[in-house]
């Protein structure tokens, strides 16, 4: 018997197994193809160095962006590159990479520069909820890390099930999600706005003006939203017009640690950690 369930399972390995050449369409609508597993890579986006290790491909990973920083033994022994929009092009070139990790964006133009240089890229992030485990499936292909990727995203949808379970039945609470001070906040098809969904609330975004939008001030201060995230009650009552809005007034304004942050922001494998922390503080009575 044991020889059977061993055979099955390296029967089952190996149809899992990512065949090579490999050719996939990249988010920029590029065909990108990997001649062979590859064996150096280098991430320059945070939430592909994460994927990497949690699917266990990080012991490929030789070189990583400035900003990435978890899981933290591992990404503290890894050469830093630069970042997206400041990228050290000679010291990526000069680690050899199989394969560049990058994003999408026309401003950084980084996959192009990486494509110019001669490197194999590909460029793409999860801007959804639904392409966070698209994402996580494509990096599984790409590494050879199919039936890991399966299992990671199998988990993280059932741990992200089992917490907006605990809000289900709790009323919808509007929510200010504050990106940057601009402001840029989260519209509701983003990953994030799908999170703060989840964990019992609403964006005050509509879905028009996109997924992280810069909008107008008088948007928040007319949607007079319960819960305000990602900035501290004393740059709230700073803001012109906000001393009487109603999350002020409660004191339901919520600045996430470094940490929570992190998982907030990154769309990877900790959105259970980020949904966790947005029920804390959209709905603190769900864990009581």
């Amino acid at each position: 018997m044991r020889q059977i369930i061993i055979a099955a399972f390296l029967l089952s390995s190996t149809a899992a197994a990512t065949k090579y050449p490999l050719t996939v369409t990249d988010d920029l609508g590029r065909s990108v193809t990997l001649k062979s597993e590859p064996r150096r890579i280098v991430a320059m986006l945070p939430s592909h160095t994460e994927v990497l290790f949690a699917i266990g491909a990080g012991e490929k990973l030789v070189g990583i962006d400035e900003y990435s920083t978890y899981p933290k033994a591992q990404t503290d022994k890894l050469p830093k590159v630069g970042s997206g929009y400041v990228p050290n092009i000679e010291a990526i070139v000069a680690l050899k990479p199989d394969l560049v990790l990058a994003d999408e964006s026309a401003n950084s133009r980084l996959t192009e520069k990486l494509a110019a240089a001669g490197l194999t890229v590909y460029g793409g992030t999860a801007q959804t909820y639904n392409e966070v485990f698209e994402k996580i499936a494509v990096l599984g292909k790409l590494t050879n890390r199919e039936v890991n990727a399966t299992k990671l995203v199998t988990k993280m949808r059932g741990d992200l099930n089992d917490l907006q379970k605990t809000v289900l039945k709790l009323p919808k609470v509007s929510v200010y999600y504050e990106v940057d001070p601009a402001p840029y906040s989260v519209g509701p098809n983003s990953f994030i706005g799908a999170l703060i969904a989840k964990a019992g609330g609403q964006t005050i975004v509509p879905a028009k003006l996109g997924n992280f939008p810069k909008i107008d001030p008088e948007l928040i201060v007319k949607s007079n939203p319960r819960v305000m995230i990602g900035l501290t009650p004393d740059d709230a009552k700073k803001r012109p017009g906000w001393a009487n809005l109603q999350a002020v007034k409660t004191n339901r304004v919520y600045k996430p640690t470094d940490e929570e942050r992190d998982a907030l922001v990154r769309p990877g494998p900790r959105l259970a950690v980020a949904l966790r922390s947005l029920i804390r503080m959209i709905h603190p009575e769900a864990g009581k």
